[in-house]
C-alpha cells in the first residue's frame, strides 16, 4: 500500500498515478481533466487485449535501453496531439490517428527550428492544462511514464528535442529541461 505522504507529494506536483490490482502501475502517463483544486481522479488500468495479433504486439519486447549512465530522474516538458480513441482522449478530440501524427511532425519540425516551446505546447497540445504550464512535466523517474515516453525523454540531453513519440494517449514531442 502506499502512504498518505506519496499520495500527497503527488497531488502537490499535479500529478495523478494509476492503481491498478498489483498497486501503483510504473510507467503511466495520465492525462489528467481536473480542474485547478479539484482533487487527482485515478486512472483505470489499460483495457484488455482482445485480439491474437495484438498480443503478439503486446508481448514484444521493448528496445533494450542502457540506463546505467542517465540520472535518476529528469524535467521535460512535452506536447500532447491526441487522436480519436486514444487512451483518455478528450471527448472533443475528432482527428484521426493520421491527422495527429502530422500535426505532432509539424509541432516537431517548429521545435526542431528553434521556436519556442512553450508557445508550441500552447498551440498544438491536447492535454488539459498544458497551456498554463507549458508542458511542464517537473521532475519525474523512469517509472513513472509509460516505457516508449520515459526511453525518449531519458535519452535526451538537456535542451534537446525528440522526434515524436507514440504511446497509447497520442502522439508526444518532448523537450528535456534538466
Amino acid at each position: 500500500m502506499i502512504g498518505s505522504s506519496t499520495v500527497a507529494r503527488a497531488r502537490a506536483f499535479g500529478r495523478v498515478l494509476s492503481v491498478c490490482a498489483f498497486g501503483w502501475c510504473s510507467g503511466c502517463v495520465v492525462t489528467t481533466f481536473e480542474s485547478p483544486g479539484e482533487a487527482p481522479r485515478i486512472a483505470p488500468p489499460p483495457s484488455p487485449i482482445a485480439s491474437p495479433e495484438n498480443k503478439r504486439a503486446a508481448a514484444a519486447p521493448l528496445p533494450t535501453v542502457d540506463v546505467s549512465s542517465q540520472p535518476a530522474e529528469i524535467s521535460a516538458r512535452h506536447l500532447l496531439v491526441a487522436y480519436k480513441g486514444g487512451l483518455r482522449a478528450s471527448p472533443g478530440i475528432g482527428r484521426s490517428k493520421a491527422e495527429a501524427l502530422a500535426r505532432a511532425e509539424e509541432a516537431q519540425k517548429r521545435a526542431i527550428a528553434g521556436e519556442d516551446f512553450v508557445a508550441l505546447v500552447k498551440q498544438y497540445s491536447d492535454e488539459p492544462g498544458a497551456g498554463e504550464r507549458g508542458g511542464d512535466l517537473g521532475k519525474f523517474d523512469r517509472q513513472s511514464m509509460v516505457p516508449a515516453f520515459a526511453n525518449a525523454a531519458f535519452a535526451l540531453k538537456v535542451g534537446e528535442i525528440s522526434a515524436v513519440v507514440e504511446t497509447q494517449f497520442g502522439y508526444h514531442v518532448i523537450k528535456r529541461t534538466e
